[in-house]
């Protein structure tokens, strides 16, 4: 089912393609915002419970992304909206797990190493879509999981007196970013064949029932200070509804693999607003395990 996604674009997003760049800088800008948005989630979650967080968040963009396309859903037959919102809530499932993990995640581990762990997805999609495809991984993919994960080892395991210990939050991180590969690859294949704006909907709303749902696990708890609302306004409308129309829509016009080899610029930027905006060091560990990492990612994603 994935392999189309991997290999090329959908005949039928061809046909009214935009010119490449379009869909590129699209992308490109969604990896920007995500990227600095990663202090001021770890800086509100000093105020609030992690799962009512998320709920208000997918819930208030669930309600964004209805204003944006409501003239588009007026206009949209009934069944291809409720085909292109169920599909779309199978991506939602893969997103909501990995917000859940990553922002749980942000509890234990620094803002700069939980981007630059969630940028591990983007390695992790051509080592599923060899799983899902059943062929060998070819040897730059093997070269590219080596590096990233010695950048991992790098940055995850620093020296206390002789010893290497990797906490709960940057276990947590990984298993965020296995479910953000899977979300992207899932969400690619969609997208080229339903309407971009119900696929984009329906994996919000699906994010949002799902953290609602979840709130049975965690009590709601909330200090409701300036920066605790500065950052559900922030992420809502900007890094979910806005961020996501835009790569539900980049997505139907180019492929997975250049989707992530684009999306290699969040942990960057991650690590630059860590430093330069949540007061972390940059320390020689940091510099060398990013480096490898993004290595990696580049080894796997350029061809040629």
């Amino acid at each position: 089912m994935l392999n189309r996604v991997a290999s090329g674009v959908a005949p039928a997003a061809q046909k009214a393609a935009p010119p490449r760049w379009q869909a590129d800088a699209a992308l490109a800008l969604v990896a920007l915002v995500w990227g600095s948005t990663f202090v001021v989630v770890k800086q509100a979650l000093e105020g609030i419970s992690t799962v009512y967080f998320l709920a208000i968040r997918f819930s208030l963009a669930s309600v964004c992304l209805l204003l944006i396309f409501w003239g588009v859903f007026r206009r949209m037959p009934s069944r291809a909206l409720w085909r292109g919102i169920g599909r779309g809530a199978v991506a939602g499932l893969f997103l909501w797990s990995g917000y859940i993990l990553q922002t749980f995640g942000l509890k234990y581990t620094s803002a700069g190493k939980s981007g630059f762990l969630t940028g591990l997805y983007i390695v992790l999609v051509p080592v599923i879509g060899a799983i899902v495809y059943r062929k060998p991984a070819q040897a730059r993919e093997v070269a590219g999981v080596g590096l990233a994960g010695a950048g991992m080892v790098v940055m995850t395991f620093p020296s206390v007196k002789g010893s290497f210990q990797m906490n709960r939050g940057d276990l947590l991180t990984l298993g965020c970013a296995v479910a953000f590969a899977f979300h992207l690859l899932v969400l690619g294949y969609y997208s080229q064949r339903e309407k971009f704006e119900a696929v984009a909907l329906g994996q919000i709303a699906c994010a949002a029932l799902l953290s609602i749902c979840s709130l049975t696990v965690e009590a709601p708890k909330a200090d409701w200070n300036a920066g605790v609302v500065f950052a559900i306004l922030l992420t809502a409308v900007f890094a979910t509804a806005v961020a996501f129309a835009l790569q539900t829509w980049g997505q139907q016009y180019t492929t997975a693999t250049r989707t992530a080899l684009i999306f290699a610029l969040e942990p960057v930027i991650a690590l630059a607003t860590a430093v330069l905006a949540g007061g972390e060091k940059l320390t020689l560990a940091a510099v060398s395990g990013g480096s490898l990492i993004l290595a990696g990612i580049l080894t796997v994603e350029l061809k040629g």
